[in-house]
């Protein structure tokens, strides 16, 4: 491997001898500029950093680690902050706690937590919520003596609920290992499948496992393959395997269980392949073959496939049609599309269809009986919230499980009654230390875009805040993929919100909280609206006094990373400080590179930069490309080392790059876990301990030092 010169200076360390005196205080990183030509268009761009995406080079490695000994030492003053934060953390959130159990078949299954343990247990029992506990795993025991990352993913049981396969990942890249548990022995056979994904599903014979593999380089889901209980892993056999590179397939099971059901997926369009579940030998049916454009999603039930669909239908409309007619022809309306609310998902009961639609940017639940009498939907009764439905795995039965939170109540597990309409709650999350939810106050708040659009925000503070101008707020925002970010509870959030920061979410357009076309107008050619609706939600609530650019500070993360690195590029004044967690900042190169995981999958996302209309629109927001020499707000950048969604190298680049440029004295801090990937940290200590060092620096910058 090539030997690259790397610049490292540390304020902290003295290299070399002769010095009157040691600075002041630490120095950062400065690495080696090694220019790099890229040339598309007949456009020449010079990359000074493109030498960190050699992954695993030495020179690289000491670069992060010399980043994360100056971020440690620049953050020094804030300990007593960052333990005191996870000591709450610690108080408030229950160590030992328990998941409402859900039943399958004859089992009660659950997951719950131990004081002084980092990891889940998953268990159930047999007949009744009274009988002895069996033990299936104990992620605790499986990471002992591992100080790095582990994940346990992908457990499925098979029909008989006598064997268990689940997934393992030690490294944060979300490459796993399949192993096998015999739950009437209690022992894990001497049987693995290496180097796939989580993405299992048994068949009805408890002995054919499916699963899918991904590309060794990009990472793409791109194969489903067959497993035989027994025999050799090198000896499973290839299902499916999807060629087009903008697509990713996986593979799962109605809710029936009557079918396994192949998906194949892209941003702009579906296809689906299936089997009858006790038929693992057969020939999988295209359901509909796909065309671009037409998104579709389907469930079984009875002598029916049900379909969510696109088609003519902007913001979706549900279908239904025979299992043995799946052509277009065949299928029939359910539910009609309409312009002002999204059909967003759909859960199938013997007696009952519910629907979860957006309307207004909230989500509502619709209870609609099959045999036509009157549907209703349910009421929440708050400005801002999240309600789903989870957990329902039974066709007979007239009790629909949802869960429901808000800016201001705990994640609560409800059975609803779809007949009588009663709730019963079976489980609130306990937020420990005295929290009363009465002491906290949420609003729903709408602000006027430059073009005329209002964008939703949603805020939560402390009762008896004044709007003068002068309290701490964080803005928070995403607004990608069509992912909306709604109003949801968090413990660890009422330690900013007990030190008087308002906590403000953006629903920004490229989210899709307003519908289909919310997500339209923040995409591709439209993705500009993405940004500025963030600068402009943040200088609202500057002009309505809830704040001032003095104590505003912002936060994303992934492609809201990116959303971050654009905002501090068109309007660093409006901002005292910015977290941008796992940033997409080097938009373009990226989407040049289709060796780089996620490339070939989100062209219909970002635009493809092989087309010259594409590549200079991207080129006008690109975070990395528009680094220009101006004041920055103080930055804290976070990544990880085995990310296998964002790589590690670009925040890295953009950081030596801001370095480099940004005048100002305003602090540029990165951090890399060495150890771990796009979802951080696995051990529940450092996810508190991570959330609390960025807590902390966000804080501080704010003016609030305990």
């Amino acid at each position: 491997m090539r030997r690259l010169p790397i610049l490292v200076f540390l304020g902290f360390v003295v290299f070399s001898a002769g010095c009157a005196e040691a600075p002041a205080g630490p120095e950062p990183p400065i690495a080696a500029v090694v220019p790099h030509e890229l040339e598309q268009h007949g456009d020449v761009r010079v990359d000074n950093y493109y030498w960190l995406n050699e992954r695993g080079a030495d020179e690289v490695n000491a670069y992060l680690e010399a980043e994360n000994e100056y971020t440690a030492a620049m953050m020094r003053h804030t300990e007593d902050l960052q333990a005191t934060i996870v000591k709450e953390f610690e108080e408030r959130i229950k160590q030992d706690d328990e998941s409402v159990p859900v039943k399958r078949d004859d089992y009660f299954y659950y997951s719950r937590t131990e004081e002084g343990k980092d990891y889940r247990i998953f268990a159930r029992k047999k007949g009744s919520l009274d009988a002895e506990e069996e033990i299936l795993i104990d992620v605790n025991e499986l990471a002992a003596g591992h100080e790095g990352y582990f994940a346990v993913s992908g457990m499925q049981t098979t029909d008989d609920h006598n064997l268990l396969a689940y997934a393992v990942d030690k490294v944060g890249r979300r490459i796993y290992t399949i192993y096998f548990k015999d739950l009437t022995t209690g022992e894990t056979r001497d049987e693995t499948i290496e180097n796939v994904t989580s993405n299992t599903v048994w068949a009805a014979n408890g002995t054919t496992l499916f699963y899918a593999r991904q590309d060794p380089t990009t990472l793409r889901r791109y194969q489903v393959w067959k497993h035989e209980l027994g025999t050799d892993a090198g000896n499973d056999k290839l299902v499916y395997q999807e060629d087009d590179d903008t697509y990713g397939c996986g593979v799962g099971r109605s809710k029936s269980k009557r079918y396994l059901v192949i998906g194949c997926s892209q941003t702009l369009a579906n296809e689906y392949r299936y089997l009858e579940a006790d038929r693992p030998d057969g020939e999988f049916k295209v359901f509909l073959p796909r065309k671009r454009g037409h998104e579709y999603d389907i469930d079984h039930f009875g002598d029916h496939f049900y379909v969510r669909t696109n088609d003519q239908a902007m913001n979706f409309r549900l279908m239904k049609t025979p299992v043995d007619k799946t052509a277009m022809q065949h299928w029939t309306e359910v539910i009609p599309a309409r312009d002002d609310v999204y059909l967003s998902g759909f859960e199938i009961f013997r007696d009952h269809l519910v629907v979860t639609e957006r309307k207004e940017g909230l989500l509502n639940l619709r209870v609609r009986p099959w045999d036509g009498s009157e549907e209703h939907y349910l009421d929440f009764g708050e400005p801002a919230y999240l309600a789903f439905p989870r957990d329902n795995e039974e066709f007979d039965t007239t009790v629909l499980r949802y869960h429901y939170e808000s800016l201001t109540t705990p994640d609560s597990v409800y059975d609803y009654d779809m007949n009588s309409h009663e709730k019963t709650l079976l489980k609130q999350d306990e937020v420990l230390g005295g929290f009363d939810s009465a002491n906290y106050v949420a609003e729903r708040i709408y602000a006027a875009a430059r073009d005329g659009e209002k964008i939703p925000v949603s805020l939560v503070y402390r009762k008896g805040l004044e709007r003068d101008g002068n309290n701490p707020t964080l803005l928070y925002g995403y607004g990608s993929y069509g992912a909306s970010r709604d109003a949801s509870f968090s413990a660890m959030r009422v330690s900013l919100l007990d030190r008087g920061m308002i906590y403000a979410i953006a629903h920004i357009r490229g989210g899709q909280e307003m519908g289909r076309r919310w997500y339209e107008d923040g995409k591709l050619l439209e993705k500009m609206n993405t940004f500025t609706d963030f600068i402009d939600c943040g200088q609202f609530l500057v002009d309505e006094k809830y704040t001032n650019p003095e104590l505003l500070v912002a936060q994303g993360g992934s492609a809201g990373g990116l959303l971050i690195g654009t905002v501090v590029n068109l309007a660093p004044e409006l901002f005292k400080a910015a977290h941008a967690a796992v940033p997409f900042v080097d938009v373009v190169t990226t989407m040049l590179d289709d060796s780089i995981p996620l490339t070939t999958s989100e062209y219909d996302e970002w635009g493809n930069p092989n087309v010259k209309e594409y590549y200079d629109y991207m080129m006008s927001y690109s975070p990395y490309d528009n680094v220009t020499a101006q004041a920055y707000p103080a930055l804290l950048v976070t990544t990880g080392l085995a990310d296998s969604q964002v790589q590690y190298f670009e925040p890295a680049k953009w950081v030596a790059k801001l370095r480099a440029m940004k005048t100002g004295d305003d602090p540029l801090l990165l951090q890399c876990d060495m150890q771990a990937g796009h979802g951080g940290a696995s051990a529940r200590t450092k996810q508190y301990e991570e959330t609390a060092f960025e807590y902390a620096f966000l804080l501080d910058q704010a003016g609030v030092k305990k």
